[in-house]
């Protein structure tokens, strides 16, 4: 299989594999970027983020206001990326049955015995767009947790596994947007990136209008395939990091909890701030990056690069900061700055 790790018996011949399966992998990331951009128009960075939080292996969360291209891109990247992809619009009546599935009772015409059969929910594919997930109950939020961290559902009594790769990317409107639930906590943690998307520029708008708006709009075709994919998401656990890349983000992830923080700007504005699943993510996340712009290993700038999404959704304002008019991405930025990027 393609970029598939092999078991080399030496170091050096497994450097060598990595380099080979790296070079290979980057070609076919530069045609999948080329790819999505043929659809989605001034949002190079956005499309860098997700796929960088796909082949870490994680969720993906995307905020803006509706209209942004959120959907979009989701169903781009599921193409793209050879995925079975299924979409779950979320609402206020939707049920954690609606996501999971449920079991009905079936009756033989035949012999007339009756027996439950399980009807699978949309979970059961390889890409979940959920889509405004942020407008449903609680309830049916915390129904994506189990399969978000570890790959089944229970149903029924009954532990099903989720096809693999398994990944969610979800869209949110912002929380002052009317009809909407803040997300737990605990499922916030579950998404490897939160992703900010912002208004495109001019020449981009103008570009979007003129190809989404004639006699046919263009569609993106499969680029790599699920099986390949996985095979990426291993050599991105294969790339080597430097020590100086490892205490950079324990010591940023550290850095971002007030009751041991270093920085008086966090003891003073934030109430409570990452575990170390964030330094997971980073740790994941920053070697993601690095093989998607054609490089073997991190640096100290994909760190700077990456926190924001990274450790936004992973902090919290106290209630005196937000009085003040303080922001989490001027705290971050000032966390980055402490790690020299």
């Amino acid at each position: 299989m393609l970029f598939e790790m092999g078991r080399p018996s030496g170091q050096g011949n497994e450097a060598e594999a990595i380099l080979a399966s790296a070079d290979a992998l980057g070609e076919r990331l530069a045609a999948l970027r080329a790819e999505i951009g043929r659809v989605i128009f001034g949002q190079a960075e956005v499309v860098d983020l997700a796929l960088t939080g796909i082949l870490s292996g994680g969720h993906v969360l995307l905020v803006g206001v509706p209209g942004l291209g959120k959907t979009r891109l989701v169903d781009t990247l599921g193409r793209t990326l050879g995925l079975d992809t299924k979409r779950v619009q979320f609402t206020p009546d939707l049920m954690p049955a609606d996501i999971l599935g449920s079991e009905i009772l079936d009756e033989a015409s035949e012999t007339g015995r009756r027996a439950f059969r399980f009807l699978p929910g949309p979970v059961f594919c390889q890409l979940l767009m959920a889509d405004e997930i942020n407008r449903a109950s609680p309830r049916t939020q915390s129904a994506l947790l189990q399969a978000m961290q570890e790959g089944h559902v229970a149903v029924a009594g009954h532990d099903r596994a989720l096809p693999r790769p398994f990944h969610v990317l979800a869209t949110q409107n912002p929380i002052e947007q009317e009809g909407t639930y803040p997300l737990p906590e605990a499922q916030l943690d579950r998404f490897l990136l939160q992703i900010d998307l912002r208004y495109p520029a001019r020449e981009d708008e103008r570009a979007m209008l003129l190809a989404t708006t004639g006699a046919a709009a263009a569609e993106a075709d499969a680029v790599l395939t699920a099986e390949e994919l996985m095979a990426a998401q291993s050599l991105v656990r294969h790339m080597p990091i430097g020590n100086a890349v490892v205490d950079a983000i324990v010591n940023l992830v550290r850095d971002g909890r007030p009751d041991g923080s270093g920085l008086a700007v966090v003891r003073d504005h934030i109430a409570w701030g990452p575990g170390p699943r964030a330094a997971q993510a980073l740790m994941l996340a920053t070697r993601a990056r690095a093989l998607l712009d054609g490089r073997l290993s991190p640096s100290l700038a994909d760190i700077a690069t990456l926190a924001p999404s990274v450790l936004r959704h992973r902090m919290a304002l106290s209630f005196g900061a937000r009085a003040e008019g303080v922001t989490l991405d001027a705290v971050i930025d000032a966390m980055v700055a402490r790690i020299g990027a």
